[in-house]
C-alpha cells in the first residue's frame, strides 16, 4: 500500500480551494459514505483527485464538477443523476451529493470512469482503492453521519450484565475521524525503558487522554525497566519484537486505525504508513465475535489465563471510533464480553493490574497503582 504523506500537503489545500471548501490543513481526514438501504458507497472526490492526480474544477453557482485526467474529461452535477464521460451521456446510478464542504461521487461511477478497482474491507470498515497499481486506504461511514459536528471525545460510567452479575466500566469514547483528534504514542520520560506517571506524562504531550500502553518489566529492581512487544512512535520502531505473536494495534496519520496479529505486524509496517503501534493483547473481539486465543498468542502468566483484576482495554467501532474502557477487577473473558457489549467490533487488552490507567482532561478516570512505561495518547487541537 502507498502511503499518503506529503501529496497531502499540497494536494489537500489545493483542492479544497478548487472545490468550494475552506481551506484545510495537511492533517485533514478524508471518507467515504455507504447507504445501505441503497447498497451505494460514495467517494470525496478531492480524496480521489488526490490519488490520481485529476485536476478538478468546480462551479458553485451550477453545482457543477469537473474532472479533468489526462485527455479524458468527466463532468457531473449534485444532486443531479447525469453526468457526461467525454462526449457521453451517463446516467448515475445515484446522485452526487454535497457535505460539510466536500463532493461525494457514486464509487461505481467513478471506478469505471478513471480507470480505479475498489474493494471493502469489513474488518477495518475501510475501502481499499488500486489505481496504477498503488492501494490506497479510505475510512468508510454511514450516510447521514456528520463526523464534524458534536463532542469528539466522551466520558462514561456504564455498566454490562457478564455471566449473570453486573460489571461496571469506565468508557471513554473518541471520533477518530474528527478533524481536530490526533493519536500518538507517549513513551515515559522519552526513551524506551525508562518509567513516568501517567499523568505527567499526557500532561507533558498536552493529550486530553491517555491510557497506559504495553506490558513491562515493572518488578525489576534495575533502572531500565524493559517494555514488552513492539512500540513504534513517529513512524520509528522504538522497541523491536519479533518473533512475539501478541496482537498490536496500530494506526496511521489520519488516525486509520486497525489491529493485527503480531506475526503479521513486521510486512504491515512495510508498507510505510504505520506512525504509531502498541503491542499488547490478548485479542478480545474480532469482527464483532468474541476470540480468545491466550495461550497461541504466548501468554503464560495466571493474571491473563484465569485470574482477574484490574483491566485496561481499546476497541475499535464499525464507525471509526476508539473506545478505552477500564475496569476495577475483571477476568480476560469478561473484558472481552465487556468490550463487545460496548459496541466494540475489534478490540484488545491492554497492560492491566497496577498499571490499569486512564487519564481524562486533566485528571484520572482510573489512577494507576504505578509509574508506566508508555502510553497511547489523544489530543485535541482547538
Amino acid at each position: 500500500m502507498k502511503p499518503i504523506r506529503s501529496q497531502i500537503i499540497v494536494w489537500t489545500v489545493v483542492m479544497s480551494l478548487l472545490l468550494g471548501a475552506l481551506p484545510a490543513s495537511a492533517g485533514t481526514k478524508m471518507y467515504g459514505y455507504n447507504d445501505q438501504k441503497a447498497n451505494r458507497t460514495f467517494v470525496p472526490i478531492r480524496f480521489i483527485s488526490e490519488q490520481t492526480g485529476a485536476k478538478v474544477q468546480w462551479n458553485s453557482k451550477d453545482g457543477k464538477v469537473t474532472i479533468i485526467k489526462d485527455t479524458k474529461v468527466i463532468t457531473f452535477f449534485v444532486d443531479k443523476p447525469q453526468a457526461m464521460v467525454d462526449d457521453k451521456k451517463v446516467t448515475l446510478d445515484d446522485k452526487p451529493f454535497r457535505e460539510e464542504g466536500v463532493v461525494y461521487a457514486p464509487l461505481k461511477f467513478i471506478c469505471q470512469s478513471l480507470g480505479l478497482s475498489a474493494k471493502m474491507d469489513s474488518a477495518t470498515s475501510s475501502l481499499f482503492i488500486t489505481y496504477e497499481g498503488d492501494t490506497y486506504k479510505l475510512p468508510v461511514i454511514n450516510k447521514g453521519v456528520k463526523v464534524s459536528s458534536g463532542e469528539p471525545i466522551k466520558h462514561a460510567k456504564r455498566s454490562f450484565r457478564v455471566g449473570g452479575s453486573s460489571m461496571s466500566v469506565d468508557i471513554v469514547t473518541v471520533t477518530l475521524l474528527h478533524p481536530s483528534i490526533d493519536l500518538s504514542v507517549g513513551i515515559a520520560g522519552g526513551a524506551v525503558g525508562r518509567v513516568e506517571e501517567l499523568k505527567t506524562l499526557a500532561s507533558r504531550h498536552k493529550a486530553v487522554v491517555a491510557m497506559n500502553g504495553t506490558f513491562f518489566d515493572a518488578y525489576s529492581d534495575a533502572s531500565f525497566k524493559t517494555p514488552y512487544g513492539y512500540i513504534v512512535n513517529n513512524g520509528e520502531i522504538k522497541k523491536k519484537s519479533s518473533g512475539d505473536r501478541k496482537t498490536v494495534f496500530l494506526f496511521d496519520e489520519m488516525n486509520r486505525a486497525e489491529m493485527v496479529a503480531g506475526l503479521s505486524f513486521p510486512e504491515r509496517y512495510e508498507q510505510g504508513d504505520v506512525d504509531g503501534a502498541l503491542q499488547v493483547g490478548p485479542r478480545l473481539v474480532t469482527n464483532g465475535k468474541i476470540t480468545l486465543n491466550v495461550k497461541e498468542e504466548g501468554f503464560r502468566d495466571p493474571k491473563i489465563l484465569t485470574g482477574g483484576g484490574a483491566r485496561s482495554a481499546i476497541g475499535l467501532t464499525r464507525d471509526h471510533k476508539l473506545l478505552l474502557v477500564t475496569s476495577k477487577g475483571a477476568t480476560i473473558p469478561q473484558m472481552a464480553s465487556i468490550m463487545k457489549q460496548a459496541g466494540a467490533y475489534q478490540a484488545m487488552n491492554m497492560d492491566g493490574g497496577a498499571s490499569s490507567g486512564l487519564y481524562y482532561k486533566g485528571s484520572y478516570i482510573t489512577t494507576p497503582g504505578r509509574k508506566i512505561s508508555n502510553a497511547l495518547l489523544i489530543t485535541q487541537s482547538r
